[in-house]
């Protein structure tokens, strides 16, 4: 019986097709038995997950959009601290200067692009080096 790695998720079918080159069989009671036949990656390159779609890319608008208003951020943040609890009330200037901003890049189609791009540059990188971008930017500890 073969074993299609398309099935799986593609760090379990990167997984069994390691272990395959080094001749080793695959773990658990789900593999005995089981031959693979295709290694690589099973996932088109630009072919997006939901959870890519609704939650990683919306997350990397969120931030680039919050750098690009950064001044209607910090009005809206600094009118919260000097107002206290009346902020509701108080702010309202600056939280709908806040929003439209934030509102105009979220539904730009273009600036969503930019985003998804972004994602599947830093995805292939991931897949390529097997290496998460936070890791990689960190400075590596010098010697003393």
């Amino acid at each position: 019986m073969a074993l299609d790695p398309s099935v799986f998720p593609v760090h379990v079918s990167r997984y069994i097709c390691e272990e395959r080159s080094l001749g080793v069989n695959p773990p658990g009671p789900a593999f005995v038995g089981f031959e693979v036949r295709a290694c690589g990656w099973s996932l088109p390159e630009q072919h997006l997950r939901h959870v890519e779609k609704d939650v990683l890319i919306p997350k990397i608008m969120r931030e680039k959009a919050r750098e690009r208003c950064s001044e209607q951020v910090q009005d809206f943040t600094k009118c919260c601290k000097d107002s206290g609890v009346l902020m509701v009330v108080k702010c309202r200037k600056e939280n709908s200067a806040l929003k439209d901003c934030l509102t105009s890049y979220y539904k730009d189609p273009a600036f969503y692009e930019e985003c998804k791009m972004e994602y599947l540059k830093e995805r292939e990188e991931f897949r390529r080096t097997g290496i998460p971008t936070k890791k990689r930017l960190q400075k590596l500890p010098t010697s003393m």
